[in-house]
């Protein structure tokens, strides 16, 4: 039998953190449970990742962690240390749209938009990663390096969920920023 002392909570412990978002360095000390989307929305008030699922299931958290998606609800803030981070307002401003940006609002690749950051940043993700030459489940030739073809598209976006089903644009948008983006 347990004894009333065993089941106290413990406090939470809270560690410091520093790490680079959209080219700024931040300092911060969280709980260590705290997730980096958290950290980004409550601490640092970058709320364009947006808060889906909280399970990593939609997509809309999803971030750059040097230069790698990720979504910012699965992980926690403490293991990024001197990470650099990018999220949907790092990519680009409304004067100076990053590529990917652009190619979204002209194909109207976004219908209620609470997905859209998290689409954009994956997207660039996705394009970073088939010019780094790594295969999908989708990919036949594990030799060559994969095509941006609209099956590989679709596949690497499988984890990012629209509700309003704008994949078609969203598509159309992805292929035609990924021809800017070629080096």
């Amino acid at each position: 039998m347990s004894s009333p002392e065993s089941l106290v909570t413990p406090t939470p412990e809270h560690l410091p953190i520093a790490f680079n978002v959209n080219g700024k360095r931040y300092q911060l000390e969280v709980d260590t449970r705290t997730t980096l989307l958290d950290a980004l929305r409550e601490n640092l008030h970058l709320t364009g990742s947006k808060k889906g699922c909280d399970h990593g299931q939609c997509g809309a958290c999803t971030v750059l962690v040097n230069g790698r998606r990720l979504n910012a609800c699965l992980t926690l803030a403490v293991m990024h240390q001197d990470a650099d981070i990018t999220t949907i307002e790092g990519l680009g401003t409304p004067d100076n749209l990053h590529p990917m940006q652009a190619a979204f609002i002209e194909h109207d690749g976004y219908q209620c938009g609470y997905c859209t950051p998290g689409q954009i940043c994956s997207s660039v993700g996705m394009v970073q990663e088939i010019k780094d030459g790594m295969p999908s489940h989708v990919t036949l030739d594990l030799v060559s390096p994969p095509e941006m073809t609209a099956e590989e598209i679709r596949e690497r976006m499988s984890g990012n969920i629209c509700r309003c089903g704008a994949y078609a644009n969203m598509l159309a948008a992805i292929e035609d920023a990924a021809g800017e983006l070629k080096p």
